[in-house]
């Protein structure tokens, strides 16, 4: 009853929580009208303007007014672009475009909003990117959808980065609609009171929305509680906000105890964070922002008894449940609902159900500090002072993770020395220095280095130095010195300049990283808009008037419960005592069995297990009996022999037992295990185990899926059956349990439980020992498992279009792969999986070469790992390949990783939809063909253009790699054709006297490079292997492994808006050289294999589409192998297998004795693979595998009798392990 309404509370949650994101949404559907193009020109402004027909008025999408568009004066990372919507709308994407007919365009560039035209914010996407991609060319436009979508009334562009051959050159659209906004203004002083009426509400049910800002890092925002100590409360501590509810078992803010969640960072910026609370019983959804956690409240209740009375802001009446001190909330509320009723609202109509103590207005003050961003550690901001003051003082507030940094120098008159004030190890020095003498130290604070805004207050007055951090004064130092001391008239904040400026600025420690605020010299605050507009001091690498720090820990991507810290730029996990290790704390330190400790060369002996590798299950104990076989054995508390008498019905005896490990633990080794048995030993004097009347159970056992099982040691999971009732030998024939014969004397139905779904035992119940000399006793034994599934799991490629393919790869976050291989191919791609964009892939490039490549939206990486000895040697290798927020690693055998560290401000999902498997082989026919289109018909939504050449069009390609396989008797033919919009273009072509011809034409005005090889036909019925990489105008080429040539093009570097790839017959080739034309016409006749362009897999989106791809295919293109002859079907010799999302076995059809033909598989050999994939994202995906299998004969007796490929291949393993190539291997 408990598990439905928990069901039934959970769906009205979902419900709750759909129909709330409907009203958080306001108005979004139909959400997509532009927004600036009737803005009056007023609305529009800019840092410069190049000249008045370069003006930001005229900046309008699509427009040619003016020169075409806004220019500023100089073209610099300090100009920006600003609108005025005129109020608070709701942006839901941006369009973009270069100066008209000009070479004014921006190819990257900053998103900021904010609601007064001050303090503004950075959108970012996947919480980690900030800047978006612009334009390749002036005209074409570029869309982006703005997930999460925008409340704002200024929006500014801020350009990065533009063409290089002119200048910034912006046109721009918003899209959007009006936003609903109702605001209350709290003073730090005042509250509301809402009080409703008892029958109008549930006890079990509560939904509270709202938004806020503030400048302040404390303060109540909500409070409700009840006459015994019952209470919910949303409080903002520390810029962090802490939800707690409890059920009157202690008081508000006692102890660290009482915080039920926190969520959130930074929230004291001065913008706008929506929260959500759904608290349905014991079910609770939290959501700040974008994030969102789940758990259940503490305490035994279904309902919180609470008054039927709720404050924001404050707490009304604190006499009922605190204790200690607590802060009002200082700032403003938006759109606050409770339970539907809109609070504001009420408090505007002077409702009598809602009491407004304090001072309160209907609109939103604004802050009048402007904080500045110190970007890197270059950066710094000089300003004057004035040298006649007989004193050097300066106070700001600042907020950084970094341990150390200069926050200020000043040099100083009357003594050749200055003053520094800076960081280190999170504390701060003040230190004043001349040349000869030994330098004066204050050292105030600690723990400066934690996010939050920090005051700091210096003063040098004759001879004494002092300082003020968050309001703590440091006793004055005293130094020796002139009686007068004044400033050297030029006070660097964050950093110094570089030498030629000619600067005595000076620091022992790198520049400040982080944000200032507040900056005043000599008891003047310092006018950051005249820095600004250049009119007073000069700064470098600076972001004026806004704080762009970013908390990296949250969400925390340390996994396992590593502890997360950080830097501005980064962020590090202490995986000490969690039982990981890597980057992110990904990786167990642990075997998964009992079996991987044996093949490591363990005794027996106590061993920590992972069962499910990097999964959430944590390690545990248990005991590992080496036998001939790995026995798994776990221990539960009760192994003793327990006797019953007295036991009936109305008063049953029951003996639970617990495990040394989580129900979750269990199923995971189970699960894994290719054999589990328990031995239940059952004695029995007139005590039965069946009512023979009724049938009902009298005994029974509970296993880990909570279901009553009745069958009993040694017997199928037949209902009320002993071993002796399958084997027909009980005591009395009559019966299937010598039990049930009610004999006076002892008897027994003992055997072992061995279906491993109801394995282990957790309950066992007696019924029937209430009669005179009534008697049971039972022993239960540890639940032992022996085998490992996945360890010995293998799959044999014997052909290069043999393939496995599995569910998409889901590793957005952080994913792992690891598996054996042996070969003797010199080549091949052990497994691939693909996106939009993003993919990743692990291949053997060559005989002493293993590498790793992926792409996030980063652009394409690789990772290898070379060896001095071939790997395709017919022996065992292991691979580990790892990616995760931090890096990407690649570890081969017991070669030393190779890492790649993440960009530190860049995409991090891994966002995949096609299956995952190895690459295939295509035949084509005479005529046929193969067109890969990059430019793509992308909506609105899909951040991309409606202009032909703006989703991968307008990405300048610098740089490429091809890779394929092709055989063919035919000569001329087309092998590969890649075009632009701008009628560049690529051919790879078979020549009329089958010589392999490479022509690269880059630029539309000159004439092809061509790279010929003529030392053999290639035409020859063979298959050849051919790789093309260019880097700008390098071009390198390698065929068959064996010819290589490097060369550099004079026709240009990079190609212009990629149109589409071509394989085989071309219907349009008038733009193109002769000798290409001619082999277009021609096409291609025979298969080819693997082929890929950079990501692009063409031939598995036309053969393979998991989705709707840009791909068109033109006549006979079938699936073959390019082992056979060319022009022949050779689809009967592929192999081909799928793992779908549920189990399975290998094609039982197509035994492992007759798949062995050759070894020029892809990858060739047997892959002992234990290809399940291990993927922890967000550290709450819980991955156990289920297996359900009908138990049709003796499980312990079937276990026996292994597979003879599966015990070739342990033969295989132990006899290389005995000739000293014994390896550490991690399988999944």
């Amino acid at each position: 009853m408990e598990s439905i309404t928990g069901t039934v509370l959970k769906m009205l949650l979902l419900l709750s929580t759909q129909n709330w994101n409907r009203v958080e949404a306001g108005n979004s559907y139909d959400c997509d009208e532009p927004l600036v193009s009737a803005l009056p020109p007023a609305s529009f402004s800019s840092s410069s303007e190049l000249s008045s027909s370069h003006g930001p008025g005229f900046a309008r999408l699509n427009r040619r007014d003016g020169a075409g568009g806004w220019s500023p004066l100089v073209s610099n990372k300090y100009q920006w672009l600003q609108i005025d919507l005129g109020e608070r709308m709701e942006v839901t994407s941006v369009a973009t475009q270069g100066g008209y007919g000009s070479s004014n365009w921006v190819t990257s560039y900053l998103l900021m909003f904010s609601d007064s035209g001050r303090n503004w914010k950075q959108y970012r996407q996947e919480d980690s990117i900030w800047g978006f991609a612009g334009n390749a060319n002036a005209d074409s436009v570029v869309y982006y959808r703005l997930q999460p979508s925008i409340k704002a009334r200024f929006l500014r562009f801020i350009p990065l980065e533009w063409n290089p051959k002119g200048r910034i050159g912006m046109r721009i659209e918003v899209f959007g609609c009006a936003y609903r906004s109702v605001v209350i203004d709290l003073d730090g002083k005042s509250s509301l009171l809402y009080r409703f009426d008892q029958n109008s509400l549930s006890p079990i049910r509560d939904i509270i929305s709202l938004k806020f800002k503030t400048m302040e890092s404390d303060g109540i925002l909500l409070h409700r509680a009840g006459p015994a100590g019952d209470h919910i409360t949303l409080e903002l501590r520390r810029g962090k906000l802490f939800l707690l509810i409890n059920s009157g078992e202690a008081r508000l803010i006692s102890s660290s105890t009482m915080i039920n969640l926190t969520l959130g960072s930074l929230l004291d910026d001065q913008h706008w964070h929506s929260v959500l609370i759904q608290r349905l019983g014991k079910q609770v959804n939290f959501t700040v922002d974008e994030h969102r956690r789940h758990f259940h409240a503490q305490g035994e209740f279904n309902y919180l008894d609470l008054d039927y009375e709720i404050s924001f802001g404050g707490i009304s009446a604190p006499a009922k449940s605190v204790s200690l001190p607590y802060k009002h909330f200082h700032g403003c509320l938006e759109n606050l609902y409770y339970n539907g009723v809109d609070i504001i609202g009420l408090a505007k109509q002077h409702s009598p159900q809602l009491i407004t103590t304090g001072n309160t207005s209907f609109s939103c003050s604004q802050p009048q500090s402007m904080p500045l961003t110190f970007l890197s550690t270059r950066s710094y901001l000089a300003l004057p002072a004035s040298s006649k003051e007989e004193a050097v003082s300066a106070s700001f507030q600042f907020r950084t993770w970094n341990k150390v940094g200069l926050l200020l120098f000043s040099e100083l008159q009357l003594v050749s020395g200055g003053l520094l004030l800076l960081l280190s190890d999170g504390k701060l020095k003040l230190n004043l220095y001349q040349p000869g003498k030994t330098p004066s130290d204050i050292t105030a604070g600690a723990g400066l280095d934690d996010g939050q805004w920090h005051s700091v207050s210096l003063s040098a007055k004759r001879n004494h130095l002092s300082v003020v951090v968050d309001g703590h004064v440091t006793p004055a130092s005293h130094w020796l010195g002139p009686e007068q001391v004044n400033s050297g008239g030029i006070f660097y904040f964050g950093g110094c300049p570089d030498k030629s400026f000619g600067s005595r600025c000076k620091s022992p420690v790198g520049g400040f990283q982080g944000c200032m605020r507040l900056i005043s010299i000599n008891n003047k605050m310092v006018d950051l808009i005249a820095v600004q507009q250049g009119s007073l001091g000069n700064f470098s690498d600076l972001q004026i008037d806004s704080c762009g720090i970013s908390d990296r820990c949250l969400p925390n991507s340390c996994e396992h419960g590593g502890e997360c810290s950080q830097s501005w730029s980064t962020f590090y996990c202490n995986c000490t005592n969690t039982g990981y290790t890597g980057a992110t704390c990904h990786s167990s330190v642990y075997e998964q069995s009992c079996e991987a400790y044996k093949h490591r060369g363990n005794a027996s002996g106590f061993y920590y297990v992972d069962s499910d590798g990097s999964g959430p299950l944590q390690p545990f104990l248990l005991y590992c009996n080496m036998t001939e076989t790995a026995w798994t054995i776990i221990q539960h508390n009760g192994s003793d022999l327990v006797r019953v008498r007295n036991a009936h019905s109305e008063n049953p005896h029951t003996g639970a037992f617990e495990y040394a490990a989580s129900v979750e633990q269990l199923q995971a080794s189970i699960n894994r295990a290719e054999h589990c048995q328990q031995e239940l030993v059952y004695y029995c004097k007139k005590s039965r185990l069946v009512n023979q009347q009724d049938g009902s159970p009298r005994s029974w056992w509970v296993g880990r899926t909570n279901e009553t099982q009745t069958y009993w040691g040694g017997s199928l999971p037949v209902p009320q059956k002993c071993t002796c009732g399958l084997e027909g030998n009980c005591i009395d024939a009559q019966y299937h349990c010598n039990c049930d014969a009610d004999r006076s004397e002892w008897t027994n139905d003992t055997g072992f439980l061995s279906y491993k779904e109801h394995l282990p035992v957790t309950k066992i119940v007696i019924t029937d020992t209430g009669r005179p000399h009534s008697e049971a006793a039972y022993k239960l034994g540890p639940l032992l498992c022996r085998g490992d599934r996945p360890f010995w799991n293998a799959a044999f490629f014997n052909t290069e279009a043999s393939y496995l393919h599995f569910p998409t790869f889901h590793g957005e976050l952080s994913a792992d792969v690891s598996f054996f291989f042996k070969t003797t191919a010199q080549s091949g791609v052990f497994l691939e999986n693909l996106g939009i964009t993003d993919f990743i892939r692990i291949e053997l490039r060559s005989p002493t070469t293993v590498t790793f490549s992926f792409d996030v939206g980063n652009g394409p990486f690789e990772i290898s790992v070379q060896s001095p000895t071939h790997f395709n040697d017919n022996q065992w290798h292991h691979v580990r390949v790892e990616r995760n927020m931090k890096e990407a690693s690649l570890q081969v055998d017991e070669f030393l990783p190779k890492i790649q560290a993440a960009p530190t401000d860049g995409h991090v999902l891994l966002q995949l939809n096609s299956q995952l498997f190895v690459e295939i082989s295509a035949y084509f026919g005479s005529g046929s063909s193969v067109v890969y289109n990059f430019q793509e018909n992308y909506s609105l939504s899909k951040n991309s253009s409606f202009h032909a050449a703006s989703f991968h069009g307008d990405m300048k390609l610098s740089r490429e790699m091809i890779k394929f396989s092709f055989r063919t008797t035919r000569a001329p033919s087309l092998l590969l054709y890649m075009s632009s919009f701008y009628k560049e273009y690529l051919s790879v072509i078979i020549a009329k006297n089958g010589s392999l011809q490479i022509r690269y034409k880059l630029n539309k005005y000159q004439e092809p490079d061509v790279l010929s090889f003529d030392f053999k036909s290639m035409a020859d019925g063979q298959l050849h292997h051919i790789q093309i990489a260019r880097e700008e105008a390098m071009v390198f080429v390698e065929i068959d492994e064996n010819t290589r040539r490097q060369t550099y093009l004079s026709s240009g570097t990079e190609f212009s808006a990629v149109k589409s790839l071509v394989l085989g017959r071309m219907l349009e080739y008038s733009d193109v050289d002769q000798e290409t034309a001619l082999a277009a016409a021609h096409g291609f006749t025979g298969c080819l294999s693997a082929v890929q362009f950079n990501h692009v897999a063409p031939l598995k989106a036309a053969l393979h589409p998991s989705h709707p791809a840009p791909v068109t295919v033109t006549g006979h293109v079938t699936e073959s192998s390019c082992v056979a002859p060319a022009g022949t079907d050779a689809t009967s010799r592929e192999r081909t297998h799928s793992f779908a999302d549920h189990s399975g076995t290998m094609d039982d059809r197509e035994p492992l004795t007759h798949a062995i033909k050759s070894d020029s598989a892809v990858i060739g050999g047997l892959i002992a693979v234990v290809i399940f994939i291990l993927l922890c994202v967000s550290a709450i995906a819980v991955r156990i595998y289920q297996q359900k299998r009908l138990y049709k004969r003796n499980e312990a007796k079937r276990s026996e009798n292994i597979d003879s490929a599966e015990a070739v291949l342990k033969s295989e393993l132990h006899i290389q392990n005995a000739v000293g190539e014994n390896q550490k291997e991690y399988f999944f």
